[in-house]
This record gives structure tokens, C-alpha cells and sequence, in this order.
């Protein structure tokens, strides 16, 4: 199954305008306010928290309120492009391999 929508260069530009825009937002200084990374649930300091897109821009995803979470830079950078079922299967894996050893 190909879970990859072809998404043109435009496309990512608008949609990285409308993040930028919801950045300023005061929905999304509440959300940071909070200090917790979407993920993996740690503390970090509101300043510290990136914007991530649940369905990534490159995947066809848009930058909406219910697309947009706050993540540490940790997880923002480990997630990239991937769904969140492949987040979710990646995250499984490590489990897995933290076990096993």
C-alpha cells in the first residue's frame, strides 16, 4: 500500500505560511503554555517546543489546529515525514529492541 501523496513545492510553501500564521496565534501559545511534547510526553520549556504537522506537509497534510502539536525537538526530528501509524510502529520497535536487551 503507497501511503505517499505526490504534494507540490507550492503546496508546502502555503501550507508552511498558514504554520508560521498559527504560530501567533493564541491557541498555540496555550498549547506550548502547557510545556509537554505530544510524543513522548516530556516537560520542556514552552520556547523549546517545535510545531509538528501529524500528517506530515510532505504527505499531503495541512496546517490546521487539528494537524498541529507540540513536540520536543527530539521527537520533531526523529518523527520527519512519517505517518502517525509508522510513528507509532517506530516507537514499537524501539520498545521492542529496549527489551530485548
Amino acid at each position: 500500500m503507497d501511503l505517499f501523496i505526490e504534494v507540490s513545492d507550492e503546496d508546502i510553501r502555503r501550507e508552511r505560511a498558514k504554520a508560521r500564521e498559527l504560530r501567533k496565534s493564541n491557541w498555540w501559545k496555550n498549547r506550548i503554555a502547557q510545556g509537554l511534547c505530544h510524543y513522548c510526553g516530556a516537560r520542556v520549556r514552552p520556547a523549546e517546543l517545535s510545531l509538528d504537522h501529524l500528517l506530515p506537509l510532505a504527505r499531503g497534510g495541512k496546517s490546521t489546529r487539528g494537524n498541529c502539536v507540540p513536540a520536543c525537538k527530539e521527537c520533531n526530528n526523529r518523527k520527519k515525514d512519517l505517518l502517525p501509524m509508522e510513528w507509532d510502529e517506530y516507537l514499537a520497535r524501539l520498545r521492542d529492541t529496549d527489551v530485548a536487551e
